[in-house]
């Protein structure tokens, strides 16, 4: 039965390599001593089309692609063993370049392979990434999202206020968006000496400034898959963010316990070349085991 693929976006390449990382470390790369562009512009120039890079816990695969034109990235899925709510089962890149007439279209052309990261993955221009900032950056609008739940979330919000900020389809935690930095750190500070004056504790606080860790997370909100766009360093990119009850049962343990999952370069239908990251659907029949 052929796979149904659904829209996830597009990203751009202007650089001509297009990266799949590992979102919780995109930022590391430079602090191991070559920029991620640097390093994978050198992956893009292999005999292959393509290679994996690894450093201590950072990976992503990079290849080359168009530099002309947006590059439309897409899903199929399968059920989470989880919540058996669709979760990604292929993520497949268009890269806007002709399969090479010297190549067989039938036989795929590996290039490596990748864990799911639990911090989420990223897709975008490798020069563009460099400037990425994570959860631990400085955000370079200035601004961060505020919230709090917990058992006594419903007093505080009595007595402080703030919107109900859904996401992922379900209601989420009270809380204000797009606070200057100051107000955010004021704002929950305020809260949790409230709770520690009356309760000590039951009510937990996040100041969540704008990296772009948080703004790719943010940008998935109201997306099935979780999927969301945003600019980093000119160029658009697509973060993907994992739900954490899925990854437990299907991903735990990532690289060291071997759940990777191969990326190959393949031929579509039109003769167009793409990668794939094809992850296994899960095996619902072993439970009965």
């Amino acid at each position: 039965m052929p796979e149904t693929f659904v829209e996830l976006g597009s990203v751009d390449a202007p650089s001509g390599v297009l990266v799949l990382g590992m979102a919780g470390w995109i930022d590391y790369w430079r602090e191991l001593g070559r920029p991620l562009s640097e390093r994978a512009k050198a992956a893009a120039a292999a005999a292959s089309g393509g290679g994996h890079l690894r450093e201590w816990l950072c990976e992503a695969v990079a290849v080359p692609a168009a530099a002309d034109r947006p590059l439309r990235v897409r899903a199929s899925t399968s059920p989470s063993p989880f919540d058996e709510e669709p979760t990604i089962a292929t993520l497949e890149i268009s890269l806007g370049r002709k399969w090479p007439d010297s190549a067989d279209r039938s036989v795929p052309i590996p290039i490596g392979d990748l864990p799911v990261d639990r911090c989420g993955m990223v897709i975008g221009d490798a020069v563009g990434l460099d400037a990425w900032t994570g959860m631990n950056g400085e955000p370079a609008d200035g601004l961060a999202d505020v919230f709090y739940w917990g058992r006594y979330a419903d007093d505080a919000h009595a007595e402080f206020g703030g919107e109900r900020i859904a996401q992922y389809g379900v209601e989420g935690p009270h809380g204000w968006l797009d606070l200057p930095l100051a107000e955010a750190a004021v704002r929950a500070a305020e809260l949790t000496a409230w709770c520690d004056r009356l309760h000590g504790r039951g009510l937990v606080v996040s100041i969540d400034k704008h990296t772009d860790y948080h703004r790719f997370r943010r940008a998935g909100w109201r997306h099935p898959l979780r999927a969301g766009a945003i600019e980093v360093g000119g160029c658009q990119v697509l973060g993907i963010e994992w739900d954490q009850g899925d990854h437990s049962m299907r991903h735990r343990g990532e690289r060291d316990a071997d759940q990777v999952y191969p990326v190959t370069l393949e031929a579509d239908e039109a003769g167009e070349m793409v990668m794939r990251w094809a992850i296994p659907p899960y095996d619902f029949d072993d439970e009965d085991e």
